[in-house]
């Protein structure tokens, strides 16, 4: 049991999500968590204002069948099967976090002082949020796909643009990590 509710080295959970994208690759489908928003929105009628959404969404179902089982699952796993362990962070990056606010870097997945209830009441946190939620949306467009459909499905495909997409993703991660944070907080 202790090593369900431990977190599973890179050996393990590697391969298993090879297996699952060779057998998206064997059955003909590309996953990609994005992609499902725009069904999402098709589904709601958004294909009556934009282009974009009209498209036979039910060739999709799948593919929001996968979100749902990601879902359930990772209610099962963070609820069910971990235990209290913390993230391993170096210890320099927790006391970066700590000098910029971050009371308990690395206690939890997301940092309270930014994904909780309470952080949501500060103007400041809210102006974050939203204009990070404009940009990751208009990446994901703009780049045809998110981190994990560029980075699993693509890579795995041996997608050139993907790659090209990982490479600007890293890019812009070191970015805003020493850069732009440092200035926002």
């Amino acid at each position: 049991m202790e090593t369900i509710l431990n977190p599973w080295p890179w050996y393990v959970s590697g391969p298993l999500i090879a297996i699952v994208m060779a057998l998206l690759l064997y059955f003909g489908k590309t996953f990609g968590m994005s992609s499902n928003l725009r069904t999402l929105c098709a589904i709601g009628g958004a294909g009556k204002f934009a282009d974009f959404f009209k498209f036979n969404w039910r060739d999709q179902l799948w593919n929001l069948t996968v979100v749902l089982g990601a879902i359930i699952g990772g209610f099962i796993a963070t609820h069910y099967l971990s235990n209290d362990t913390l993230i391993d962070l170096n210890p320099e990056t927790v006391v970066e976090l700590q000098n910029m606010g971050f009371q308990n870097a690395g206690a939890s997945l997301l940092p309270n002082e930014l994904f909780s209830i309470e952080a949501l009441k500060s103007p400041k946190v809210l102006i974050i949020l939203i204009i990070g939620g404009i940009l990751v949306g208009f990446g994901t467009r703009y780049a045809g796909g998110c981190t994990s459909g560029h980075a699993i499905t693509g890579l795995s495909s041996l997608q050139k643009p993907s790659l090209i997409a990982v490479i600007g993703f890293f890019i812009g991660g070191l970015i805003m990590t020493n850069l732009i944070l440092p200035l926002i907080f």
